[in-house]
C-alpha cells in the first residue's frame, strides 16, 4: 500500500471521527517499526494538509473538520510524547518562541512543527494562537530567543504578522532573533515570506527543522539573520518509511 493510499485511509477515518480505526492504522505502522518522526511527517502531516485544503475549499463540512482535527490532535499528542521520550538529540543551544494563528488547524500544524524542533534539541516555548501581538513583542524583546517562529494557515493572520515583524525590525531590540515562518498560507503564496521580512521559511515541518539546524550549526551567531529560503531537506537514510499494510 502506497503512502498516499495510507494517508487516504487515515483521512477517511479522521473525518468520520472513527477513533478506533484511526488508532489501528497508526498502530499498524508502529508495529511495523515506523518511527514516530516518520508518522508525524509522512502520515499525520499529509492528512492534516488534506483536511485543511478541503475545508478551505468547502469540500468537507465543519462537522467533519472538527471531528478530524480533534482526533488528529489526539494522535499527534500520543506520537509526540513517544518521540520526545525516545529522543537522544543533543541540545543545539538555540531557543525558539513559537506562536500561530487562532484556528484549530494553525495550532495543530504548529504543534507538529514545534514537537519536531524540541525532539531535535531546540528549547521551545509554544504559545499557540490568539495571543495579542503586543504581548508577543514584549516577550520576544525581553527573552531574546534565537528564533521567533510564527505558524500561519490563514490569510487573515498575515496583517498581525506583518506588523509584528515590521515593529521588531524598527525597534531593533533583538537583532539576533531570527524570524521564521511556516504554514499553509506561505506555501500557497510564493515569495510571501520574503516579502513580509522573514529570515527563514519552509513548506514542510521536517524541512523547517533541517533548515533551522543548518542555521544553528553552520553559521556564526552574528550571521544568523539570513535571507529566507525554501529548500528540500537532505534525504533521511536512518529512518524507516511508512510500511505496507499486512
Amino acid at each position: 500500500m502506497s503512502a498516499e493510499i495510507l494517508t487516504e485511509r487515515l483521512f477517511e477515518s479522521l473525518i468520520a471521527g472513527n477513533r478506533n480505526q484511526a488508532r489501528s492504522i497508526v498502530q499498524e505502522q508502529s508495529d511495523a517499526g515506523v518511527s514516530q518522526e516518520i508518522l508525524l511527517t509522512d502520515l499525520f502531516w499529509p492528512a492534516y494538509e488534506m483536511i485543511e485544503k478541503l475545508h478551505r475549499e468547502d469540500q468537507i463540512t465543519s462537522l467533519a473538520h472538527n471531528l478530524s482535527t480533534r482526533l488528529l490532535r489526539v494522535l499527534v499528542d500520543q506520537c509526540s510524547r513517544e518521540l520526545l521520550a525516545s529522543s537522544d538529540a543533543a541540545p543545539v543551544g538555540r531557543t525558539v518562541f513559537a506562536c500561530c494563528g487562532p484556528s484549530e488547524g494553525s495550532e495543530l500544524g504548529g504543534q507538529m512543527a514545534v514537537d519536531l524542533l524540541e525532539a531535535a534539541g531546540f528549547e521551545v516555548q509554544f504559545a499557540g494562537g490568539a495571543v495579542p501581538i503586543d504581548e508577543i513583542q514584549e516577550i520576544v524583546q525581553r527573552t531574546k530567543p534565537s528564533a521567533l517562529l510564527m505558524f500561519c494557515s490563514e490569510p487573515s493572520d498575515l496583517p498581525d504578522i506583518r506588523v509584528l515583524i515590521d515593529t521588531l525590525h524598527e525597534v531593533g531590540a533583538c537583532p539576533d532573533t531570527q524570524i521564521v515562518v511556516g504554514g499553509g498560507v506561505f506555501n500557497r503564496a510564493e515569495g510571501l515570506a520574503e516579502e513580509i521580512g522573514a529570515d527563514l521559511w519552509a513548506s514542510h515541518p521536517l524541512e523547517l527543522v533541517d533548515s533551522m539546524i543548518d542555521e544553528a550549526t553552520v553559521r556564526a551567531p552574528e550571521d544568523q539573520r539570513t535571507v529566507g529560503r525554501s529548500r528540500k531537506p537532505a534525504a533521511k537514510t536512518a529512518t524507516k518509511p511508512l510500511a505496507k499494510a499486512a
